[in-house]
C-alpha cells in the first residue's frame, strides 16, 4: 500500500489515503501510520466501513485496548464503546477533553468510527496540545512546567447523569472506587517526539496542586480557553464510514452537539498508553 498523507492545517490534522483499514496491517504500514500520527496528531480516513471486530483489530495493532468503566459497549466486543446520542440521551462530550486522563497511564490514542450520522452537524474538533503550549509566552511556560494537576473521573461522569437507576448506580460506584483521582503533570513530554504539550483538560482536570484554589481556577480557565484557539485546531465534518485516529497524548477534542433532536452513533476503540512525565 502507498500512503498519501495530506496535512489539513499547519498545527494539526491530516487526511490519509491509500490504505484499507479492514485488512490486516503489515508492520511497515503500521509504522508509517504511527509516524504520521505523532507528526499530525489526528489522522482522518474516508470510506472505511469497519465492523466492530475489524475496528478492534486495527486499534490493537498500536497497543493494548482499554475497557471503559462507564460507557456502553458493543455486545461481544467490549473494547468498542458505543456513543449513541439523541434528544433522549444528550451528549456529555461537548466540551474540550482528552480521553480517560483519570487513570495513571492515560490512552496513547483512540479510533473513532462514524456509524450513524444526523442530517447535518455533529462535527468533531481537535486541538493540538503541543501547538497550544508552544503558543504561550516563555515566562508562562516556565511557570507551568513544574506544576501538577488532579484529574477526576467524576467531573465528566457525575452520579446525577450516570447513576440514575440501581444498575447504573452499581456500575458507577464500582468505577469510582476503581478510579480515584490521579495526578499528572500540567505539561507532559511526548514519549516519541519529545515535544512538550499542555496536559490539562476541561473534562477531567479539577485543580493544580501547587496553587491555591482561586489561582488554580484562574490558570486552568486561561489554559482551557487558550487550547481552543482556532489556530491550534482542525474540524472534521463526518461522512458515513469516516474514521479518525488521534494521538491522545497531544490533543484535546470537542464533539459539537448541534444536531439534536437527531441521532448520532459513533464507535470508539481506546488504546492504552504510558504514564505522563514532565
Amino acid at each position: 500500500m502507498t500512503l498519501e498523507v495530506q496535512p489539513l492545517s499547519p498545527a494539526i490534522g491530516a487526511l490519509v489515503r491509500g490504505v484499507t483499514l479492514s485488512r490486516a496491517l503489515d508492520d511497515s504500514t503500521r509504522d508509517a501510520l504511527g509516524t504520521a500520527l505523532v507528526r499530525h496528531h489526528v489522522l482522518f480516513f474516508e470510506n472505511q466501513p469497519l465492523s466492530p471486530v475489524e475496528q478492534r483489530s486495527f486499534a490493537a495493532r498500536f497497543g493494548d485496548l482499554h475497557i471503559h468503566p462507564i460507557y456502553r459497549q458493543v455486545e461481544g466486543v467490549p473494547e468498542i464503546i458505543v456513543l449513541d446520542t439523541d434528544a433522549n440521551n444528550v451528549p456529555d462530550n461537548d466540551n474540550w477533553h482528552t480521553d480517560v486522563t483519570f487513570i495513571q497511564a492515560p490512552p496513547l490514542g483512540a479510533v473513532l468510527s462514524a456509524r450513524q450520522l444526523p442530517p447535518s452537524g455533529g462535527d468533531t474538533l481537535w486541538s493540538s496540545s503541543i501547538a497550544a503550549y508552544e503558543g504561550l509566552s516563555e515566562p508562562f511556560r516556565r511557570f507551568l512546567d513544574p506544576l501538577s494537576a488532579e484529574h477526576d473521573m467524576v467531573k465528566s461522569f457525575p452520579a446525577h447523569r450516570f447513576a440514575r437507576t440501581p444498575d447504573e448506580r452499581v456500575t458507577w460506584e464500582a468505577a469510582r472506587a476503581k478510579n480515584p483521582p490521579v495526578v499528572h503533570p500540567v505539561v507532559r513530554r511526548h514519549p516519541v517526539s519529545g515535544r512538550h504539550g499542555l496536559f490539562v483538560n476541561e473534562g477531567f482536570t479539577t485543580r493544580i496542586l501547587e496553587l491555591g484554589a482561586k489561582e488554580s481556577e484562574a490558570v486552568l480557565r486561561v489554559l482551557f480557553e487558550h487550547a481552543a484557539k482556532p489556530e491550534f485546531t482542525v474540524r472534521w465534518r463526518w461522512k458515513a464510514h469516516d474514521l479518525a485516529f488521534w494521538d491522545n497524548r497531544s490533543t484535546q477534542h470537542y464533539a459539537a452537539s448541534d444536531y439534536l433532536p437527531h441521532r448520532r452513533i459513533m464507535h470508539r476503540a481506546t488504546i492504552l498508553g504510558d504514564r505522563p512525565v514532565h
